[in-house]
């Protein structure tokens, strides 16, 4: 018997980009000391007030199954969080509560593609974009950004990759490059959705950590709230990455077919866990900024390692928690970087690769290690790189 060919064509036959990082793991796993910078997860863990509430909540006896669409209060606390962000009118009937962003993407195309549709993402992109797509039965297409324009896709570019397509993932601020997206790079989005009648899936998920510029999201320009989907999480905002709490805002009537999607998939979240992600959006903004301030100070302790170098460049690194690091001189791809370094200085990076063809020559650098660590790593890295451009 074979299995499906929608099961085993998620990853299209390759590499799910994560090689690199299972060569770490498994050297740890070994007792070979490894430096990992290569994963987003935070090096502080979820605040012990939201866990007291979790435990609270769970103590209190909301274990049973919770509704599916998600709580009434969470769906409104996360309602009124972006209404306050963007200004869109928004209440709790255009929220969906998800088991993560990545839950939350799967149900996105889920809804506004059929089997055999395209459906573009920006590359360079986050490793399950791909597949994401895929696992729908649709059929991803790539629209290629290039550092020249700091990886923002142009019109022409959108333009071109847009005729006969169904949908358009974007990604702002970006992972993996840190750039965040210009009013002019979305207003050309949104004109590309609207003359091509593409839905817009917005993944807004690193929306809190915002270094240089503003985040615009792109259901608050003119003509977008009814064709755009918008994917958030707390997991990178309050560090609640093992909570699994992440959301799709939508138009109601699409809301109300993903809550049929939900009830035969998911069927729903914890009710513990929506009560403590409720209580963490109650705490305000100031703790989404103390969980965005370590990520501010570290993209600017690189740029003082990275200064007064040509064997290491930074893209410019606008938002999120990571860097995007242009290793071309050293005259090795990503993966052979990345794959050399482990060896070399037992450090763990993510190739550019892993992320598309546009971050060929590139590696990306999570900053997500004390300072200390996280400086001692990169000044190995950047003189590891030195040797190389030397010989």
């Amino acid at each position: 018997m074979e299995l499906s060919e929608r099961i085993t064509n998620i990853t299209a036959g390759g590499s799910d980009g994560w090689d690199t990082f299972y060569r770490a793991r498994r050297m740890i796993a070994d007792g070979i000391p490894v430096t990992e910078l290569n994963i987003g997860e935070h090096d502080i863990r979820t605040h012990p007030d939201i866990l007291n509430a979790m435990h609270s909540a769970a103590l209190g006896g909301h274990t049973g199954y919770a509704v599916v669409p998600g709580t009434d209060s969470l769906r409104s606390a996360i309602a009124g969080r972006i209404q306050a962000r963007t200004g869109v009118p928004t209440t709790a009937a255009n929220i969906l509560v998800t088991p993560g962003g990545q839950a939350g993407l799967f149900a996105a195309h889920n809804a506004v593609c059929n089997q055999g549709d395209t459906a573009l993402y920006i590359d360079p992109y986050y490793v399950t974009y791909p597949g994401t797509i895929r696992s729908v039965g649709a059929v991803p297409k790539a629209i290629i950004t290039t550092p020249d324009t700091a990886f923002q896709p142009t019109r022409a570019a959108l333009d071109s990759a847009a005729p006969g397509a169904k949908s358009l993932l974007i990604n702002s601020p970006n992972n993996p490059t840190g750039a965040v997206y210009s009013r002019a790079t979305m207003e050309s989005i949104a004109a590309t959705c609207q003359q091509h009648d593409l839905w817009l899936i917005s993944d807004e998920v690193y929306d809190t950590q915002v270094w240089d510029g503003d985040h615009i999201s792109p259901r608050a320009l003119p003509g977008m709230a009814e064709r755009t989907l918008v994917v958030g999480s707390m997991s990178k905002s309050h560090a609640m990455t093992g909570s699994r709490v992440g959301w799709v805002c939508a138009p109601e009537h699409v809301i109300n077919h993903l809550i049929n999607l939900a009830t035969h998939t998911t069927y729903g979240v914890a009710g513990f866990v929506q009560d403590a992600a409720e209580f963490a959006l109650g705490q305000g903004v100031s703790v989404e900024e103390t969980v965005a301030a370590p990520f501010r100070r570290r993209r600017e302790l690189s740029l003082s390692v990275l200064a007064g170098q040509n064997a290491v460049r930074a893209v410019p690194a606008q938002g999120a928690m990571y860097l995007m690091l242009d290793i071309r001189a050293t005259g090795l791809s990503g993966e052979g970087f990345a794959n050399a370094l482990l060896d070399a200085e037992q450090i763990a990076v993510m190739p550019g690769e892993s992320f598309g063809a546009a971050a060929a020559g590139h590696i990306r650098v999570a900053m997500t290690i004390d300072d200390d660590r996280y400086v001692a790593a990169l000044k190995r890295l950047v003189a590891f790189a030195s040797e190389m451009v030397e010989q």
